[in-house]
């Protein structure tokens, strides 16, 4: 998918959200999507809650002040914005070079975080890992996890405190029973790269969990 040339970075997610529906990424309302505003580095569109992700338009999303949290455009009257925008605003503070961040509900990722116990998954050095900007012969490489909670503010709290403590080595995790969050440097790496985790997953997926040979 080329998204270079998108007008507008809601215009970006309303392509992303459909082909993530197409591929059974993103079923029913699953899932959510944000980029920061160019115009306004320090905001970002984040999708409203409750929108089935194969028929979004732009006036399914609203503007978030980074930093207050504080909704700054609804676009349309009633709309919300996700719940999991905390997770999202918890990256952009981590790093101003992030751009977008997605999150989608696979049921590879469902299926590998059921299997795997603990905080850190590790990951096979497939040669799909060049596409995340790993550039190693046989890297030993891990993808946090998360637990999932109804209460989001406390996952949210919980990527700040080691995020903040440990720079993540992968730009993906994964919240167990949920899904994965990926992020880039632009819109487009960012859907590039959630092709790649949900290759990975897939693999680990069908190879029964997350042993390495």
């Amino acid at each position: 998918m080329n998204l270079r040339n998108v007008i507008s970075p809601r215009q970006g997610l309303v392509q992303v959200a459909s082909e993530f529906y197409r591929r059974g990424w993103m079923a029913g309302t699953a899932g959510n999507l944000s980029c920061r505003d160019p115009g306004e580095p320090a905001c970002f569109w984040v999708t409203a809650s409750g929108r089935a992700k194969g028929g979004l338009t732009v006036a399914d999303f609203l503007l978030v002040d980074i930093g207050s949290g504080e909704v700054l455009d609804q676009v349309s009257p009633g709309n919300k914005p996700s719940a999991e925008t905390v997770i999202h605003r918890a990256l952009y503070r981590l790093d101003p070079r992030i751009q977008a961040c997605l999150h989608v509900h696979s049921v590879d990722a469902c299926l590998v975080g059921m299997r795997h116990q603990g905080d850190a998954l590790p990951l096979p050095p497939l040669e799909m890992l060049k596409g995340l900007g790993i550039w190693e012969e046989h890297p030993t490489l891990e993808l946090p996890v998360f637990e999932n909670y109804l209460d989001v503010d406390r996952i949210g709290a919980e990527i700040n405190r080691r995020f903040n403590a440990q720079v993540p080595q992968v730009p993906a995790f994964l919240i167990r029973h949920h899904g994965i969050t990926v992020w880039g440097e632009s819109l487009e790496q960012a859907f590039h790269r959630t092709e790649i985790m949900e290759f990975i997953l897939s693999f680990l997926a069908r190879e029964g969990g997350a042993t390495r040979p």
